[in-house]
């Protein structure tokens, strides 16, 4: 996988077909639609790192090879998503009470069954998080809490649209914190 930075989706996808095409047979697509001018690409290894050479001459301002344990979200993965499909479906599962916005799509889900089944196709398809955050904004989401360790989404979501405030915590004691800090005085 690698970073493309100054990239938009199209940009991504015109670096990995050339890739493909000087490599027939090897595999590379856009992986992670993160905001305008960042698109993360995974495939084969020489793929990715052809591609990443095509994105450069074309002017992406950078190219960041990712340190990963496997190729996320392209054909590769199709393996695994067959194998964790039926372990997924096996499950017992609650219908969502608040609609589940799914990243490989970017639409609602209410239902359990319509949930799974996009986790089941993300293992494979793009993340396509701009789509998301923009879906959300536009539902009327007006403050966002990410919860884990770091700021990556935090700082994709102020690219994608500044007006949104963001608090991230990485542990529960800040949660509580979190939530005074994002609900309006009154």
């Amino acid at each position: 996988m690698a970073a493309l930075l100054g990239v938009d989706e199209d940009g991504a996808e015109a670096a990995c077909q050339v890739a493909r095409e000087a490599l027939p047979g090897r595999i590379v697509s856009p992986a992670n639609l993160n905001a305008p001018g960042q698109v993360v690409i995974a495939g084969h290894a020489d793929a990715v790192a052809r591609a990443g050479e095509a994105a450069k001459a074309a002017g992406a301002k950078r190219v960041i090879p990712l340190s990963v344990s496997a190729p996320f979200h392209c054909a590769l993965m199709k393996p695994a998503e067959e194998r964790l499909a039926a372990d997924l479906r096996s499950l017992a599962v609650s219908e969502p009470r608040i609609p589940v916005v799914a990243n490989v799509d970017a639409e609602p889900k209410r239902s359990a069954a319509a949930a799974i089944d996009a986790l089941i196709r993300q293992v494979s398809a793009p993340v396509r998080w701009e789509d998301v955050v923009r879906r959300l904004v536009n539902d009327g989401v007006t403050q966002v809490i990410e919860l884990g360790p770091g700021t990556v989404l935090a700082g994709l979501i102020r690219k994608i649209d500044r007006r949104v405030p963001v608090v991230s915590i990485n542990e529960a004691a800040g949660l509580d914190e979190a939530l005074a800090a994002l609900t309006p005085a009154g």
